[in-house]
């Protein structure tokens, strides 16, 4: 198994990138979170890797950070999710929004990710309860249960999960659901 390559970046075609080590180029499948990490063509870039061999192919997926990668290993674990799906979430959210929403069982939060329907939620959320936090070293936020109403209604109106979390932060703790989102929604308005 290769997991790790350094090399010179030489193109940058999302989802994929090829990196050049010693003379060969190696095309590696990247989430859009390691993209966008990425250095310009022509730099020095390292990254963590896993190597996917299947009978008619062998797939390389990179990633910027050891986290990332479990919890792409993790996904994949997943039945009926693939390489693409896993390569969808991590793309639609980070590791420590993934970690929270399966801690918190918010199936809301990943069926916002293309590719990922109703019953896939369902199914990541079951099989990864309980691991994907342990694997990669993250704990998730705990959202009490008045909060967690008002994060999933906030997702729900198409605020990003890095901004309700901001939001949800600033709000008092005895609050009710009705008020939390209404002074979120204030607070996120300036």
């Amino acid at each position: 198994m290769i997991g790790r390559i350094h090399g010179t970046l030489l193109e940058k075609n999302p989802p994929t990138i090829c990196i050049d080590v010693g003379g060969i180029g190696y095309e590696i499948d990247v989430p859009m979170s390691t993209l966008y990490k990425l250095p310009d063509v022509g730099a020095q870039v390292t990254l963590h890797t896993h190597l996917q061999v299947r009978d008619d192919a062998h797939i390389m997926y990179g990633f910027s950070s050891k986290a990332e990668r479990s919890a792409f290993r993790a996904l994949i674990k997943v039945t009926g999710v693939g390489a693409r799906i896993a390569l969808a979430v991590l793309s639609g959210m980070s590791v420590e929004e993934l970690s929270s929403a399966i801690t918190l069982q918010e199936t809301g939060r990943l069926t916002q990710v293309p590719g990922i329907g109703k019953k896939t939620a369902e199914r990541l959320l079951l099989e990864l309860r309980g691991k994907l936090g342990a694997d990669i070293g993250i704990a998730a936020t705990p959202v009490a249960g008045g909060q967690s109403d008002i994060l999933n209604a906030l997702l729900s109106l198409g605020y990003s999960s890095a901004e309700t979390q901001k939001a949800l932060k600033a709000l008092p703790a005895d609050v009710d659901v009705a008020e939390g989102i209404r002074l979120a929604l204030k607070s996120m308005a300036r």
